[in-house]
């Protein structure tokens, strides 16, 4: 709701019509920032693969309220998100062989939007999976 007022003021329409357009799209169902926000952590999880830290930035710059970002969140478990994150890295084809591949695979994780806790784990999990592939 937040970004489509914003959009609405900036392009000069009175605060009084940005309240009216936003309050009618809000009752008759066509604005829903809870339905919002549970689709766009999904999707940014599944088609471009952020960790919750990214998606909660985005919410928030979109200006959805913290309450519903992290209902929409609390959606991936920790394990679930250990998951998605070294499938990422298999996906990717990263490397974790050495000390120097780790912490690039680490450091690729973390920007995605991964708690460090959570990719660190990932990377071992990669690791271990390398490691059995072998040569």
């Amino acid at each position: 709701m937040a970004e489509l007022e914003r959009w609405l003021t900036a392009r000069g329409v009175e605060d009084d019509d940005v309240r009216a357009v936003s309050g009618h799209l809000t009752e008759s169902g066509q604005l829903d920032d809870h339905r919002f926000a549970y689709r766009f952590a999904a999707d940014k999880r599944e088609l471009a693969g952020w960790g919750p830290d990214r998606i909660q930035s985005a919410l928030a710059r979109r200006g959805v309220a913290q309450d519903l970002s992290e209902a929409a969140l609390a959606e991936e478990s920790a394990s679930e998100q250990v998951e998605r994150a070294a499938a990422s890295l298999a996906e990717r084809g990263t490397p974790a062989s050495d000390d120097r591949l780790r912490a690039q695979a680490l450091a690729f994780l973390t920007r995605r939007g991964f708690d460090y806790e959570i990719a660190y784990e990932a990377v071992r999990r990669h690791a271990r999976s390398d490691d059995l592939a072998g040569p």
